[in-house]
């Protein structure tokens, strides 16, 4: 039986892609380790440099993440108003440009994209941290200019030029992680499923260390000293990791090759001309107007049309057209259900955190629980590496999906355990004064709260401690114990190992997007993909604000559950029909 798999075509870019299974044939890695297999050569080998350069860059963006939305509440008076709005533009850009920054990635050399999107990304955050950081130092005398418009112009630019990093980032995420790391490991199954492990196990241990070593900072010094620590930090990486992107570009050859699609061309472009010169063919018959003629008409219209609305029309055109490359992507439903897995309360940001706060979980124990989450995702890549090898990815994400879904039903358990206080009666409108009182006739959970009948998930800012999607507090509020702890353990219990299925899911349709997916449509394809993640992360916050005390939460994570049921099984239907075409090939 051969080992090659089945070869992902793509109409009119002439470029057929094939993967090897395990061995070691014409990989750039393996020949840069083969001979000699030295700790010294492996240092200078573009699988270290890679790794590396991806370190630096998860841990600055981790730093950031979680710096920015301190800063943007500290700003703001200890409100979540300026948070928020930025949660909202981030989110709604990569939704909206999403096709159009795979398109850009899609269209230039590697080496183009991935430096123009690492110096985009790493200066918008400098020159945002120096903004930020003439703000936090000059406060009050520019909230005296203009009436107080000043500051509202700084608070602008500080969002916009966030947003902006995070766009480049996710062009870098999608040309390094998604396209880079294919032709690196020579189209091999088993080196790709490797390095995409090593990336996931990077990104989970910068996750808690970078907003904790950036926390300290602040705590310790203030947030002028931590603005200049980001600043530091990202004019250090930028030069490392150009140095290092352009090494890897030149010891791998095969990077400076991209498909054949008339050289500055994209997909998308072809086939929108494709269409276009159709059209004016049905039009105009060739017995009736020449060729010369034809093409005059069609520069007369173009004349006609203002450029800024003839480029908007582009745009448009690229969206529409990136958008119907992912659908009739084999792995659609695959990536589809990944991204419904977005649409959950079920982990460890400031929602789930903030309600284990209000049934009496401390700060120390929530940081205690991230850590074994972390491990927990740590497991999940090991576990994908076996099962990839031993069952093949395929069924690899269905046993992933599978023990995902297993362990969540003990959150499902969490519900009608002992100590749950979901209470179904507060959302009957008779009783809408007593909705989010946990002290009134309705409190099933022993615990009291504190701020009144209109407790939300999180109190006070004063007491909390904010960590990188998380918010962890100093101590519990004080009051009677609380009836039982049941409810909250499963939980817990359920969130932490579902993680283990959870990213071993994810890496099983990262490599199937990364296989099956033609190399000229690798980043328009991977652009859509995270718009879907982001639209569907935006649902969850939409449930949220549709339901948000804790009587309610019972109710998101049931939701939740049945959301990541309906992405998993979008996944089974993609497995079934993967496999019934396998055994039709065969």
């Amino acid at each position: 039986m051969s080992l090659r798999t089945e070869r992902p075509q793509c109409a009119g870019a002439g470029v057929v892609m094939e993967f090897d299974q395990d061995n070691d044939r014409d990989s750039p890695v393996i020949k840069a380790r083969s001979t000699p297999r030295s700790a010294l050569i492996y240092l200078k080998g573009p699988k270290f440099l890679i790794y590396v350069s991806g370190a630096l860059s998860m841990w600055g963006d981790r730093m950031w993440h979680f710096a920015i939305s301190v800063f943007l509440i500290e700003l703001y008076g200890h409100n979540l108003l300026l948070t928020g709005i930025f949660g909202l533009v981030v989110a709604g850009s990569v939704l909206l440009l999403g096709a159009l920054i795979g398109d850009w990635v899609d269209r230039n050399p590697r080496n183009k994209v991935a430096h123009l999107s690492l110096f985009i990304q790493n200066v918008s955050v400098t020159i945002c941290s120096i903004v930020l950081m003439l703000v936090f130092s000059y406060k009050k005398h520019i909230e005296e200019i203009w009436d107080g418009w000043l500051t509202v112009v700084c608070y602008t630019v500080v969002i916009i030029l966030a947003d902006v990093a995070n766009l480049a980032s996710t062009a870098l995420t999608i040309a390094i992680q998604r396209d880079w790391i294919v032709v690196i490991t020579g189209y091999n199954r088993g080196h790709l499923a490797g390095m995409n492990a090593t990336m996931r196990r990077i990104d989970q241990v910068t996750n808690i260390l970078a907003p904790l070593a950036v926390g300290q900072v602040m705590t310790l010094a203030s947030n002028v000293v931590g603005c200049g620590f980001i600043l530091g930090w990202n004019l250090v990486s930028l030069i490392v990791e150009f140095i290092f992107l352009s090494r890897v570009y030149r010891i791998v050859p095969e990077l400076s090759v991209k498909p054949p699609v008339l050289e500055h061309q994209s997909c998308l472009e072809k086939k929108r001309e494709r269409k276009s010169s159709q059209g004016r063919r049905s039009e105009c018959p060739p017995a009736a107007i020449s060729e010369e003629n034809t093409n005059s008409l069609h520069l007369q219209e173009q004349s006609r049309v203002p450029p800024c609305i003839h480029r908007l029309r582009g745009l448009l055109s690229t969206c529409r057209e990136g958008w119907r490359a992912y659908y009739r992507q084999q792995v659609f439903l695959a990536g589809l259900g990944l991204a419904f897995l977005y649409t959950t309360v079920l982990g460890f940001d400031c929602i789930t955190t903030g309600y284990a706060y209000t049934q009496g979980i401390s700060g120390s124990l929530l940081s205690i629980l991230m850590g074994v989450s972390a491990v927990a995702g740590l497991l999940g890549t090991v576990l994908f590496t076996k099962l990839r090898k031993a069952c093949g990815l395929v069924n690899t994400g269905v046993i992933s999906s599978s023990l995902h879904l297993g362990c969540l039903m003990l959150c499902v358990c969490s519900v009608f355990a002992p100590g749950s206080p979901m209470d179904l009666s507060v959302l009957n409108v008779r009783n809408v004064s007593d909705v989010g009182g946990m002290a009134g006739g309705h409190q099933r959970h022993g615990y009291p709260l504190r701020g009144g009948s209109n407790q939300p998930f999180l109190p006070d800012r004063s007491s909390i401690h904010w960590t990188n999607n998380t918010v962890l507090f100093e101590n519990a509020p004080s009051g009677t114990e609380p009836e039982s702890y049941v409810s909250i353990i499963l939980l817990f219990l359920g969130v932490i190992t579902a993680r283990v299925g959870l990213w071993s899911f994810d890496l099983s349709v990262t490599q199937l997007l990364q296989e099956t997916i033609c190399e000229s449509e690798r980043g328009v394809v991977n652009g859509v993909q995270s718009s879907m993640n982001y639209l569907m992360d935006l649902l969850h916050f939409l449930m949220v604000i549709s339901a948000p005390q804790p009587q309610h939460f019972g109710i998101l994570v049931i939701v939740s559950v049945l959301f990541i049921f309906t992405g998993h099984t979008m996944y089974f239907l993609y497995a079934r029909k993967a496999k019934r075409k396998l055994r039709t090939d065969t």
